[in-house]
């Protein structure tokens, strides 16, 4: 396996995950789905919000957009945090639009080359500050937050009593086949 198709892979496992987690949070009700808990984001919405928006910034950052901002963003807030147009305000809009990401994704990667995994992308921390990352580097970082961020979300599907809890292991992607 080469550079290429590791990634590759790696972002495939990461949007399978990021299915499961939907699929998880689908039966909860709104009020479990938005509970405060003093873990990640702070609720299971909000951590959810959380990984979309850095999917989509991180893939803005790398098709060349500095600064990008994701639908309904507001500088210095996650999304759904406030009424802006665009704002996703239900798992339904989110699930949709997590699937346009994973379209864009998917067309990212297969142009991606192994000499683009060297080249420096520039982006506008959310923190303020421009910064220069190895492609490859960015490309690690969403895979690894999003892991991160996923164990914070089944930790909170349990909490609010989710019966069905997603097993996000890239052994169990690869023993169903899935390509």
């Amino acid at each position: 396996m080469n550079a290429i198709d590791l990634m590759q892979r790696l972002q495939a496992h990461r949007a399978w995950v990021n299915h499961k987690l939907l699929a998880a949070a689908e039966p909860l009700s709104t009020e479990a789905l938005r509970k405060e808990l003093p873990i990640g984001q702070g609720s299971i919405w909000k951590s959810l919000l959380h990984l979309y928006a850095a999917e989509f910034v991180w893939l803005g950052a790398l098709e060349g957009d500095e600064d990008p901002l994701t639908p309904g963003d507001v500088r210095g807030k996650l999304p759904g945090n406030q009424a802006g147009e665009g704002a996703i305000g239900s798992l339904n809009e989110l699930r949709a639009k997590w699937g346009e990401l994973d379209a864009r994704w998917t067309k990212y990667l297969a142009s991606l080359s192994e000499t683009d995994l060297d080249q420096t992308v520039f982006k506008v921390s959310s923190r303020g500050g421009r910064f220069g990352t190895r492609c490859s580097d960015i490309l690690l970082h969403v895979c690894t937050h999003a892991h991160y961020t996923t164990a914070q979300v089944i930790n909170m599907l349990r909490q609010v009593g989710a019966t069905e809890l997603p097993d996000p292991m890239l052994i169990t992607l690869a023993r169903e086949g899935a390509k």
